[in-house]
């Protein structure tokens, strides 16, 4: 499958090439930019609301860095180093290839993101899931790297998220209080 996909990806227009190379890195600004939206949405709203949007990029990193964990004990090598032609320049030989990084922290920005306000959920999976098989399309990643590497981000990041939400919120209301004395929330 990986082969197919990559040979259709070499017969696809340049411009393509170019979207599907910068396009992963952009749709990470873009997940950036909405955990900034939520934040101003829930900037006056309950503390464990604003909660959730302040834990959910430190949840995205929680499901990184065990992602990398992992990396470092399965060690797969990546399939562009296998001499077929890529899209996409291969990465160094230590730059591991099972999970997918690109894709934890894709699918892990959009479940944090969709704890925070479930009705971008129709924009942020689907974002989420072209950004991954992106990594596919450029020659970088086999697809069950990216499969795999979708499932930790969407399912490690919202529970990180959860978890964090406990600490979190006690500190919104901390410094609401200090901020402004007469709000209760």
């Amino acid at each position: 499958m990986y082969r197919d996909i990559v040979d259709f990806a070499l017969s696809t227009p340049a411009w393509l090439h170019t979207l599907a190379e910068k396009g992963t890195d952009a749709g990470l600004f873009l997940f950036a930019a909405l955990f900034a939206w939520c934040w101003w949405r829930e900037r006056n709203g309950p503390a464990r609301d604003l909660a959730i949007t302040i834990a959910g990029p430190a949840g995205v990193v929680c499901a990184y860095v065990l992602s990398e964990v992992v990396k470092t004990f399965v060690r797969e090598d990546r399939p562009c180093r296998g001499g077929i032609p890529t899209i996409a320049e291969c990465p160094p030989p230590s730059d591991w290839s099972f999970p997918s990084n690109h894709s934890v922290i894709a699918a892990g920005a959009a479940g944090a993101l969709i704890l925070a306000w479930r009705a971008l959920a129709w924009v942020v999976l689907p974002l989420a899931a072209v950004m991954a098989f992106s990594r596919v399309f450029v020659g970088v990643h086999y697809p069950h790297d990216v499969a795999a590497g979708f499932l930790i981000g969407l399912a490690l990041a919202p529970l990180f998220t959860l978890l964090l939400v406990g600490a979190v919120t006690p500190m919104v209301r901390l410094a609401r209080s200090r901020l402004s004395p007469q709000r209760a929330d």
